[in-house]
């Protein structure tokens, strides 16, 4: 069965592709089906964005989809970057993100946070289905690694042995994190069909 990755992001697709392609799905990113979207996330939940997103590509391909929407949540930022997590603040890049949720955290004992993540999947039909992951964790006091994309160098999960996500190997996001455990209820669902 062939997915469309609704995603410009590669790290993201990079993932989808590592842990899709193993049970014997071809994971295709929507720039090799070359449709060339960004859609706006004007959904006030990560699903609803989940869903534009899935949408706008089938709507073009009418082919199964996968689009999610992640982000992280910081409970002494009263849950941002949240739903902004990709344009926290306005800021260009993901360091001057991470360095805005660790300013946020100056002076704070509570740095507990969690990377949710929502995938919807739109089959040859059309119809949309949800599959939730959440991954907790901390957010650590600098960054610290190279490995994985976005907040990774300042997450350390509740599985990561004090060690950021960025500075564990790629094959730990990918078996561990939010998207991960979304993929695994979407795989469980798309097996059974």
């Amino acid at each position: 069965m062939k997915l469309i990755i609704a995603s410009n992001n590669k790290g993201k697709i990079r993932e989808y592709k590592d842990v899709l392609e193993p049970f014997g799905f071809q994971a295709v990113s929507q720039g090799e089906e070359h449709i060339h979207l960004e859609v706006e996330e004007t959904g006030s939940t990560f699903e609803q964005n989940a869903a534009l997103k899935a949408r706008a590509i089938y709507d073009q391909s009418h082919c199964c989809v996968i689009a999610d929407d992640s982000g992280l949540e910081v409970e002494a930022l009263g849950g941002e970057p949240g739903l902004y997590s990709a344009r926290y603040k306005g800021l260009p890049t993901e360091h001057e993100r991470r360095l805005a949720v660790l300013k946020g955290l100056e002076g704070k004992e509570n740095r507990h946070a969690r990377f949710v993540t929502c995938i919807c999947f739109i089959d040859e039909k059309g119809e949309e289905h949800l599959f939730t992951g959440i991954w907790n964790g901390i957010i650590a006091e600098r960054e610290e690694g190279t490995n994985g994309f976005g907040y990774d160098p300042i997450f350390i999960s509740e599985d990561g042995n004090g060690k950021t996500t960025a500075s564990m190997p790629l094959s730990f996001k990918e078996t561990h994190s939010h998207r991960a455990k979304a993929v695994k209820k979407l795989i469980a669902y798309l097996q059974s069909r």
